[in-house]
């Protein structure tokens, strides 16, 4: 199987197509499966719908229609062989090639209006609070479920200029854009199960370039507990160097990120555990996954987007001793497993293509 690609067409139809090479004899049948994960791709496109064109019959295409906006598939291309040879048995052989994603294109809106790059949508529900701190530009965007006191993203340009080396602070704050009685009590110390620290969203070092802006890193609103030893202080931290390095080497390009917490994969019933401030009881929600996504992209001399690459990362709370570069998946993957839509600022077929594509940290930082 070779040239399998889907071509969103719009919110609810996309065009599959693929090519079948290198048999003795030309296919009896090709076609597509898909569905919504590669575990359930039991829909069959009718043979009457797909079209075939070359003399072997091995070039094929089907639209399909009546999809959701806003929506991950997932599909495969097939084809079946009869008679004898490399390729094929008696009986006929079936053939089917890896599992492929697209992106249907979404009507979803960022949780904030505005065009920035970095921003993800948002859920229904009065419990969430979007909030944006600002230092004479953006800072950071929070995503923050007030009933669970956790920030569920944070999104945040980041360029060389924001990184320097002002002294870290030696205190933490409550955000004074979100009411203190949904904010952890931590900043008279961190969380009475020593294992876990205050571990950023928004990273102090990513934002050490200027004062005011790494200050407000450091609101409560902007941390969870996250296992210290191996992760925070391991694989994590980094992650974060990665990023930042390549912000640093790339003159005053911005890259995008978004840092984000669950505590469930979608469908998924996992066990919340919790602990508590050190100076208080109050009752604290540990994640049990951490996720950060990182955007690039080229633009026109107008400034549109021409091309972008992104790529996600996606962890346990737990602690490692491996590389950050073992545990790369596609942006789509973490929105099938977080329910939200990232970088739904990027035009829809670059999004859908960027999205899709990448699991490389090498192609991210070749870009």
């Amino acid at each position: 199987m070779s040239n399998i690609k889907a071509d969103v067409k719009s919110s609810t139809e996309v065009t599959l197509s693929g090519s079948f090479t290198g048999a003795v004899t030309a296919p009896t049948e090709v076609g597509f499966y898909w569905g919504t994960s590669s575990s359930s791709l039991t829909n069959k496109l009718p043979a009457s719908s797909v079209s075939t064109t070359g003399s072997d019959g091995g070039t094929f295409s089907a639209t399909l229609q009546g999809l959701n906006p806003g929506t991950n598939y997932v599909f495969k291309a097939y084809a079946i062989v009869l008679g004898t040879g490399q390729y094929s048995s008696e009986e006929g052989t079936f053939y089917a090639g890896s599992p492929m994603v697209f992106k249907t294109q979404g009507t979803t809106r960022p949780a904030v209006d505005k065009d920035w790059l970095e921003l993800a949508s948002g859920k229904d529900g009065s419990q969430y609070v979007v909030s944006t701190t600002y230092a004479g530009e953006r800072n950071y965007t929070v995503f923050y479920d007030t009933s669970m006191m956790t920030p569920l993203w944070t999104a945040y340009p980041l360029k060389r200029g924001h990184m320097g080396s002002y002294q870290r602070p030696s205190s933490w704050s409550y955000n004074p854009k979100i009411d203190e009685k949904y904010q952890i009590k931590v900043t008279d110390g961190s969380y009475a199960n020593s294992i876990y620290s205050r571990g950023h969203m928004c990273p102090n070092g990513s934002r050490n370039g200027n004062a005011t802006m790494q200050a407000q890193t450091f609101y409560v609103t902007n941390q969870v507990p996250q296992v210290q030893d191996s992760f925070n202080s391991g694989i994590w931290s980094n992650l974060e160097g990665a990023v930042q390095g390549v912000a640093k080497s790339n003159g005053n390009e911005v890259i995008y990120v978004v840092t984000g917490v669950a505590f469930n994969k979608e469908g998924e019933n996992r066990t919340i555990s919790y602990t508590s401030p050190k100076a208080s009881s109050q009752r604290v929600p540990i994640p049990n996954y951490f996720y950060k996504l990182v955007l690039r992209v080229k633009t026109s001399a107008g400034g549109a987007v021409t091309d972008a690459v992104c790529v996600a990362f996606w962890f346990e709370n737990k602690a490692y001793s491996d590389s950050y570069t073992n545990y790369t998946v596609s942006v789509d993957q973490v929105e099938s497993w977080t329910g939200f839509d990232f970088f739904v600022n990027l035009p829809s077929e670059i999004e859908a293509r960027a999205e899709a594509k990448n699991t490389s940290w090498s192609a991210f930082t070749s870009f």
